[in-house]
């Protein structure tokens, strides 16, 4: 069956906002390469690990090498890898013991995490 000029516009179309997708994508992963690598730097290094996060996209945990902490969120899962693979820094699998021993807390994290159990401020303030 022959293609109409109706198919052949709406291929067309298909084509440039993919192109524009696309474009925007690789914009979205090179701006957060860019602040993985300012984070890596002002850390010593960094270290990382991808979390889906359903439709809000995915998370980018990162932790430098002075067990400074910090997270990213790319508004996809492959936004979020083509960024960590840019940035250069090593990406685990998992968030496993090994990796989390390297994230150091202070009092703000242990207040905010433990808050209400451990005698920190409440979150009804």
């Amino acid at each position: 069956m022959a293609e109409t000029a109706a198919d052949a516009a709406d291929t067309e179309q298909t084509s440039r906002t993919d192109a524009r997708k696309a474009a925007r994508d690789g914009r979205r992963a090179a701006k957060l390469a860019r602040e993985i690598g300012a984070f890596a730097k002002e850390h010593g290094g960094a270290e990382g690990h991808l979390a889906y996060i359903g439709q809000a996209g995915a998370r980018i945990v990162l932790v430098g090498q002075d067990g400074a902490w910090g997270d990213l969120v790319a508004p996809t899962y492959a936004v979020a890898e083509s960024a960590a693979a840019k940035s250069g820094i090593t990406m685990h699998d998992e968030f496993d013991g090994e990796f989390a021993l390297k994230v150091r807390t202070g009092p703000y994290e242990w207040s905010r995490m433990a808050g209400i159990q451990v005698g920190g401020p409440s979150n009804d303030r």
